[in-house]
Parts: structure tokens; C-alpha cells; sequence
């Protein structure tokens, strides 16, 4: 039986445990609470779902009284820190084939995050998407991704891919101008979308690290590691990534079977063995996202319909009611 993916790669787990001990707090007492040991850690093979993540990321929020961990810890993620996708990374031509590189193989290190590279008239925005809440860590996780990836094309090009702007979906922070000295960039709160902006000449600028041999090696380690990983998740769980990657409407059980490569029948039985269906998971989907966006209260009820593949609003609106009970205005009454 396949089962949810890791959280988070081991590796990021000890690099936390390394943040966790500079500030002054022994990693076994961090650690503690939630049952996993040093060695465990250490374990190339140890598995991290989301919950015991969570626990561990509110404990060292509160152990070391940091509340900007979350960048602290996005400074020390590196090229060098992200295994085989980093050494692909830093043997890419261009911007362009890294962004795609960490699109296919986020999954790898993040299991609750998609990226997604959008083009826009005046800049190129690399979107992030939540597909597990991440709740009262929520600040921290984000903060430290979108640092780490700014920092990656920062390492790949020797400084020369410039960001225009980071995006968070969160007020801000205490700590507002810190991030702001981390990132060295304008950043932006209460966003609809979570990443960064580049210029589009940024996309394909030329890497001197470039060595297509050890990107064709690097790139087959991260090929090797996803089919080890894609037949540890769950279909459902695959199914969301998939929905998730898609910004404006939902692709159909046909075009998601062909993307996970089988065919609709093949996921629809296996979807109903795990007690699910295509359409249970697209209508949580829908109703998570609608609840979220009319919250953030940046897009109209229209707007709101069109993101989530309604065509005509009023069937957005009787979605809902069945959804919450109450018309998408309510939503924002809360």
C-alpha cells in the first residue's frame, strides 16, 4: 500500500538541528517532544511526515525564541545544501533549466510545496503552492524556501540573477526589515501568491558553472530518487500535486492520468482502493482554495470562480453554498 510522502528531506532536518544548536538550544532537547532521536537524523533513510514536522518547527520557533528562523535557516540552504538537484543546479545552462530542474524535483526535498514559473507582462514570477496547510508555521516554512531558492540562483549565476521582489501572502512580520536585509530586495505582504519576481532576460542568462555531463548525471540521480518516491506516495496525495500545479482552473481526470502517466481507468480504481475519487479530491480542492482566497479578500467572487475553472460564477456559488452552507460573501463576513 502506498503511503504520503516525506515532509521534508532528512538533510534540511539536520540543518535545522545545526540552526537549533547555534542559538543556543541542545538539539536533543528539541528533538524530544517528538520522539525522534539523533540517530534517526542521521539516517539517510528516516521519514518526516507533516505533522511531526510541524511539531519539531513550532518547538524550535519557541526553543529559541527566534522568530525569524525561517530566514535564518533559508541563508544556510545553499546550492551545495540540496543534494543532486544542487549539483544539477549548479551544472544547468541557464535560469530557465534550474527553475524547471526545482519545478520537477521539489517534491524531493519539500513535500507540501509546488513551484510554478509564471510569465507576466512586466516580469517572471516563480510561484509557490502550498498543497498541505502549513498552518501556525506557515510564516517560517515559506520564508525559509523562498530564501533558499532566491539564494541557489543567486549561487548558480556568481550573483548575477538579480530578484525584483519577493512575495509572502502574510502580514508583516516584526521582522519585517530583517527580511528585507536578508532578501536585499522590496517585499511585499498580504500577497495572493507566495515567491519572487525576476526580469524575463533573467531566464536566460548563461551559467558559467555550466557541465552538461554532470548535469545529465545529477539529473539522472533526481530521476532515480522521484520513482522511489512516487511509489511511496499515495495516489491521492499525487493526484493533489498535480491539481496544485495548475493556476487558473483544474486539469481533467484524463489530462491528470496522462501526466502521472496511466491511464483513467488505472487511476480511478486506484483512487477508490484508497477510499478516494478524482472528483472528492477536486471538490476539496476547490473548497479549500475558495475559502482561502475570498479570506485574503484580494479577488472578487468572479475572479474567485474563474481561478478555480467555474465558467459561470453561479455555479461557483451554489459550489459553495453546498461547500460552507452559506453564500462566498460569507466567507468574508468571518
Amino acid at each position: 500500500m502506498s503511503v504520503a510522502a516525506p515532509a521534508l528531506a532528512v538533510s534540511y532536518v539536520r540543518l535545522i538541528a545545526e540552526q537549533v544548536e547555534r542559538l543556543g538550544v541542545p538539539v536533543e532537547l528539541w528533538l524530544g517532544p517528538s520522539g525522534i532521536t539523533l540517530d534517526q537524523i542521521a539516517d539517510a533513510s528516516f521519514s518526516l511526515d507533516i505533522q511531526t514536522f510541524r511539531r519539531l518547527a513550532l518547538d524550535a520557533l519557541m526553543l529559541t525564541d527566534e522568530p525569524a528562523l525561517g530566514l535564518r535557516l533559508g541563508e544556510r540552504w545553499g546550492v551545495q545544501a540540496h543534494g543532486a538537484l544542487g549539483y544539477a543546479a549548479m551544472s544547468s545552462r541557464s535560469i530557465r533549466e534550474v527553475l524547471a530542474l526545482i519545478q520537477r524535483y521539489i517534491g524531493l526535498r519539500v513535500g507540501f510545496l509546488t513551484l510554478a514559473v509564471e510569465a507576466h507582462p512586466r516580469e517572471v514570477r516563480v510561484v509557490l503552492t502550498e498543497i498541505l496547510p502549513l498552518g501556525d508555521v506557515r510564516e517560517m516554512v515559506l520564508e525559509a524556501v523562498v530564501s533558499s531558492i532566491k539564494g541557489v540562483l543567486e549561487d548558480v549565476s556568481m550573483g548575477a540573477c538579480e530578484v525584483e521582489a519577493v512575495a509572502f501572502p502574510f502580514p508583516a512580520p516584526g521582522h519585517a526589515a530583517y527580511a528585507a536585509s536578508v532578501l536585499r530586495c522590496p517585499v511585499r505582504y498580504d500577497q495572493l501568491w507566495t515567491g519572487f519576481a525576476l526580469s524575463p532576460r533573467m531566464l536566460d542568462l548563461p551559467l558559467k558553472t555550466s557541465d552538461p555531463r554532470a548535469f545529465r548525471l545529477a539529473d539522472e540521480m533526481c530521476q532515480r530518487e522521484l520513482l522511489h518516491l512516487q511509489a511511496r506516495r499515495s495516489w491521492a496525495a499525487q493526484v493533489q500535486r498535480v491539481l496544485l500545479e495548475t493556476r487558473v482552473g483544474f486539469p481533467s481526470l484524463e489530462q491528470t492520468a496522462r501526466q502521472l502517466h496511466v491511464t483513467p481507468r488505472t487511476l480511478h480504481r486506484r483512487l477508490v482502493a484508497e477510499g478516494s475519487s478524482y472528483r472528492a479530491i477536486l471538490d476539496d480542492l476547490r473548497h479549500r482554495t475558495a475559502v482561502e482566497q475570498l479570506k485574503a479578500g484580494h479577488a472578487t467572487i468572479q475572479e474567485v470562480a474563474y481561478i478555480l475553472g467555474y465558467s459561470d460564477p453561479a455555479n461557483f456559488r451554489r459550489a459553495f453554498r453546498r461547500w460552507t452552507g452559506g453564500p462566498p460573501s460569507s466567507a468574508r463576513d468571518d
